[in-house]
C-alpha cells in the first residue's frame, strides 16, 4: 500500500499547487521542451544528469497520454509473479518528477527498479543509455493521443483548462503543452527503436490481444510465466478492471486517468480541416519511417 499512498500523495500535492495556476504559468521550457511547473522543477532535471541506472532497472517510455499507468501496471504484475511478493515503489514512478533528492533515495531501492518517462530519447540521463537497461517504449496514434491529452487537461477540477478543442489543438500542433510536441517526441524515439535493448509497443494492439502484449512484454524482460498467469495478469489489467480500482490506486485523478481508453474517439472531436492538418504532419515527419509503420495510421487515423 506504500507505492499506491505515495503516488495519490504526489500528484495531490501536484493539484493543489494547479489550483493557483493559470494556464499561461503552466510551463517552464528546459532544453527547448515545456515541463509543467506542478509536477517538474528546474533543480530535479540538473539533478537527474547524475542519476545512477542499474543494467536489471526497467524504463517505461511514452508520451503522455499514450498508456504509460497501464504498461506501468501490467509489468508491475509480471514482476509480482515472478518475484512472488507484491511489487512495491516508494517514489512517484515518473523519473523526471518528484523532488531533486529523489535519486539519492534511488540508490536504496532493490532491483529491479521500475520507472516510467516521457522524456526523448536523447533527454533521458546518459547512464541509462550507457547501462542498457531494458526499455518499453508505447506509442498511441496521435489522434487519440490529443484527444484524451484535452479531456485530461479539460476535465480534471484544479488542473488548468484550455477554452476549447480548437483552442487546445494548436497548442497541441505547435507543442505547446506539456513535454512538448508528439512529433518530436516520436521522431527522437523513432532513431533507436531496433535497438537491442528496447521494446516498442502499440496502445491500439494492446487493445486488441491484451493477453499476447503481455506476453510479448514477460518475453522481452526474460520473464517466464504460465499461459494461466498471463491470462490472470490480463483479466486484472483490462481498462475495465484498472477503471474500476482508479479511484484507490491513483486518488482523486483515477478516473480522468482511465476516462475511456477507447480506439477512435479522435472522430467526436476532430474536425475536418484538423485531421487533414494532423494528416500532413504526420506524413512530413513520420511517413516510411519505422515507427511511421508500426503506428499503423491508415488504420487508425483515417476514415
Amino acid at each position: 500500500m506504500a507505492e499506491k499512498s505515495k503516488f495519490i500523495e504526489y500528484i495531490d500535492e501536484a493539484l493543489e499547487k494547479s489550483k493557483e495556476t493559470a494556464l499561461s504559468h503552466l510551463f517552464f521550457t528546459y532544453q527547448q521542451i515545456p515541463y509543467p511547473v506542478t509536477m517538474c522543477a528546474l533543480e530535479t532535471f540538473k539533478a537527474l544528469d547524475a542519476f545512477e541506472a542499474r543494467s536489471d532497472d526497467i524504463v517505461l517510455a511514452s508520451y503522455p497520454k499514450c498508456g504509460s499507468n497501464w504498461i506501468l501496471h501490467i509489468v508491475r504484475e509480471l514482476l509480482s509473479v515472478v518475484s512472488e511478493k507484491k511489487y512495491e515503489y516508494s517514489e512517484f514512478p515518473v523519473l523526471e518528477c518528484g523532488d531533486s533528492e529523489k535519486y539519492q533515495r534511488m540508490k536504496l531501492f532493490p532491483s529491479p527498479r521500475i520507472m516510467t518517462t516521457h522524456l526523448h530519447y536523447d533527454k533521458l540521463p546518459g547512464s541509462i543509455i550507457k547501462s542498457k537497461a531494458k526499455i518499453l517504449v508505447i506509442f498511441r496514434n496521435p489522434k487519440d493521443t490529443a484527444v484524451s491529452f484535452f479531456h485530461f487537461h479539460n476535465d480534471v477540477p484544479d488542473i488548468p483548462s484550455y477554452g476549447s478543442w480548437d483552442d487546445f489543438f494548436k497548442h497541441f500542433m505547435k507543442g505547446q503543452v506539456s513535454w512538448g510536441s508528439y512529433f518530436d517526441f516520436a521522431i527522437n524515439w523513432n532513431k533507436h527503436l531496433d535497438d537491442a535493448n528496447i521494446k516498442f509497443i502499440l496502445y491500439e494492439d494492446l487493445k486488441e490481444n491484451l493477453a499476447t502484449g503481455i506476453k510479448q512484454i514477460a518475453e522481452f524482460l526474460g520473464f517466464c510465466l504460465t499461459g494461466e498467469q498471463i491470462q490472470a495478469i490480463s483479466a486484472q489489467s483490462t481498462f475495465q478492471a484498472m477503471q474500476a480500482k482508479s479511484q484507490e490506486t491513483h486518488g482523486a485523478v483515477g478516473p480522468f486517468l482511465f476516462r475511456k481508453g477507447e480506439v477512435g474517439d479522435w472522430k467526436n472531436l476532430f474536425r475536418e480541416t484538423q485531421s487533414q492538418e494532423m494528416d500532413e504532419k504526420f506524413k512530413t515527419c513520420l511517413a516510411g519511417t519505422p515507427l511511421g509503420t508500426k503506428l499503423k495510421y491508415e488504420l487508425y487515423c483515417q476514415v
